[in-house]
């Protein structure tokens, strides 16, 4: 057993031994940290707490039959780290894309002005996140990849708040209008060739109406795009 390992062992017996522990390594924390995240963690950021929360873990959980202490601290700090990030990046395609601009939960009032102060708070959202954090994030990721292809369309990812469905009979409507491009790649295939939605066959196959769908068809297509593609926290969260 090296010795980084037998003073883990020590550091599990006793309060005051992990103490010690802790304020001897401490940059060995914020390492393990900085590595798993690939950028520079310091002890004044939330993800301190979260990477000191894993060590105190992994030396309560170390058994020295599975291997060295400092290995295995670094897996378990990387894991809870990455949980919490991806827990974050969860909430912020909450608030960034709002239940108000993808899953249609409005009243059934067709009219109204939400739409103007959810693109500004989707904007504030991306441009404080843009400042707070160094380089990309998962998130900024997929809304990027998604305005790229989008704009092959003609129209961008924060449009859809003004195309979205409010009612929850649009909503459903919209669902089937989706659903149908999901399950037939005939029609999508077609909408991707095209750059434009095959308003006529949804009709067709579905009995909704040209009006309905063409008012939506923004909303469709980046649904369908969303949900056909590589984009995880946006398609989870429209899922849900």
């Amino acid at each position: 057993m090296d010795e980084f390992s037998a003073q883990a062992m020590r550091a599990k017996e006793s309060e005051e031994a992990f103490e010690r522990f802790v304020n001897d390594n401490k940059s060995y924390i914020l390492g393990c940290a900085s590595k798993s995240l690939k950028r520079f963690v310091r002890d004044t950021d939330d993800e301190w707490s979260v990477a000191l929360i894993a060590f105190n873990e992994a030396v309560r959980g170390y058994d020295p039959a599975k291997g060295e202490f400092g290995s295995f601290a670094g897996i378990v700090i990387k894991r809870r780290l990455l949980d919490e990030e991806r827990r974050r990046y969860a909430y912020e395609a909450e608030i960034l894309v709002g239940p108000d601009a993808l899953s249609g939960e409005y009243t059934d009032d067709e009219e109204g002005d939400d739409n103007e102060h959810i693109a500004g708070r989707i904007k504030h959202s991306g441009d404080m996140e843009s400042r707070q954090t160094a380089g990309s994030t998962p998130l900024q990721d997929e809304i990027e990849a998604i305005q790229s292809v989008l704009g092959g369309y003609g129209f961008t990812f924060y449009d859809l708040t003004e195309c979205s469905p409010r009612s929850r009979k649009t909503k459903e409507a919209c669902k089937t209008a989706v659903k149908l491009l999901l399950e037939k790649d005939n029609l999508f295939e077609k909408m991707q060739r095209g750059r434009n939605l095959p308003i006529r066959e949804l009709c067709d196959k579905s009995g909704l109406s040209r009006k309905l769908i063409d008012r939506h068809r923004r909303y469709i297509i980046a649904v369908a795009e969303i949900l056909k593609g590589d984009y995880p926290i946006l398609g989870e969260y429209i899922k849900g």
